[in-house]
């Protein structure tokens, strides 16, 4: 049912997005309103309806509110899982503080939202991959015969160090950052790669990250013993 209803959920605001973006190519007061910004694009959409429309756009708008309720809880629970003096604070004050945090960073970046989406986007991928693979590898590899300690969640005596995966990320950073290709920069090897250029961050990063992580976890359990 949970999955049922967020995929409805998204799929109406997917195809609302469908909807009001190929308008624009063939309503110009749509293209005009889209240069604006996107919420007035959704209020030129719903223009034909009068005031009822004004009413579906501020549903729209408070539908957008409600969709960071979920963000702003989880990330309360990240704070928390960063150490014992996280799990400390109360989670309602970390929301407030998370809350407080992206307000700020859209107050700030209201006026240049698509490119900030653009350009942060990439970077998420980049280093979600990274990310992927070593969780993969260290499930897959090293837990797929001792399984996972549940009762050792909160106890850093019996936790792994991390040292291994550590080390993989910052190399597959490497890797990304040397073949990737944006407006803000452009790797030296994705230079070479084409003659216009080609982003192979993700790919090259993740390879890297794949290739070190199970020696240095080894070397890690060996050293160490988890």
């Amino acid at each position: 049912m949970t999955a049922a209803g967020v995929g409805l959920a998204m799929s109406f605001a997917y195809l609302l997005g469908v909807g009001l973006a190929s308008g624009t190519f063939t309503q110009p007061s749509w293209s005009a309103a889209n240069e604006v910004s996107s919420g007035a694009l959704i209020l030129e959409g719903y223009q034909g309806l009068g005031g009822f429309g004004k009413f579906l756009g501020v549903l729209v708008a408070l539908g957008l509110v409600a969709n960071n309720i979920p963000g702003t809880y989880s990330a309360a629970l990240c704070f928390q899982v960063l150490g014992r003096y996280g799990a400390r604070i109360p989670r309602w004050i970390l929301s407030c503080v998370g809350a407080i945090i992206y307000t700020a960073c859209a107050l700030g970046g209201r006026n240049y939202l698509y490119d900030i989406f653009e350009n942060f986007l990439a970077l998420m991928g980049y280093w979600v991959t990274i990310f992927i693979v070593i969780t993969l590898e260290e499930h897959l590899i090293f837990r797929r015969t001792r399984g996972f300690d549940w009762t050792a969640w909160s106890d850093p005596s019996r936790l792994p160090l991390g040292l291994a995966a550590l080390t993989a990320f910052l190399i597959g950073w490497v890797g990304a950052i040397l073949c990737m290709y944006q407006v803000y920069y452009v790797g030296p090897i994705a230079k070479l790669a084409s003659p216009i250029g080609a982003d192979l961050g993700i790919w090259v990063g993740s390879s890297w990250a794949m290739i070190v992580f199970p020696p240095l976890r080894w070397l890690e359990l060996r050293k160490i013993g988890r």
